[in-house]
């Protein structure tokens, strides 16, 4: 009885506290990924990775190529013909593959490398939210079960990482 009282008392003593909060949502994700920076960053890695893609497409596109003969052809195939289109099928496969992984751990990288640029934009530009609306916590939307549409500041955020 003693310990629930004790609790009773807490939760009467930390209402006020909690009413005088003043929160803001933000979706981070959205808006690093709307901020001008990003979008030139994503043009950037699209067309210096483009003939990577283009590689990893023609790789694709031949395994596919050698798999539909082999389904086709391979009943009517001696079987040394059938060995050789099946090495070549796996070889092709391998190819892609490694392609694919590579460009793939490549990009990863260089988007790693972007958010970690990003990061101290990102977290002035929230500190200036804050402060600008006399907030007292700002969460990520990704934490927030529902907030108020006047709560979410993710559009003052892209504007403030557009400047």
């Amino acid at each position: 009885m003693k310990k629930f009282m004790v609790a009773a008392l807490a939760m009467v003593l930390a209402l006020p506290a909690l009413a005088e909060t003043k929160i803001g949502v933000v979706d981070l994700r959205r808006a690093l990924f709307s901020s001008e920076s990003a979008q030139d960053f994503s043009q950037k890695l699209q067309s210096e990775f483009s003939d990577d893609e283009a590689k990893v497409r023609d790789a694709q596109e031949e395994a596919r190529k050698l798999k539909e003969r082999l389904e086709k052809d391979g009943a009517m195939m001696n079987e040394t013909e059938r060995t050789e289109l099946t090495s070549q099928f796996k070889e092709k496969v391998q190819e892609f593959n490694y392609l694919k992984n590579r460009l793939d751990s490549t990009v990863s990288s260089r988007k790693q490398q972007f958010l970690e640029q990003a990061r101290p934009k990102v977290d002035a530009a929230v500190k200036s939210l804050l402060d600008e609306h006399d907030l007292d916590l700002v969460l990520p939307s990704e934490a927030v079960v529902y907030a108020k549409p006047d709560m979410d500041l993710t559009e003052q955020l892209i504007e403030k990482l557009n400047d």
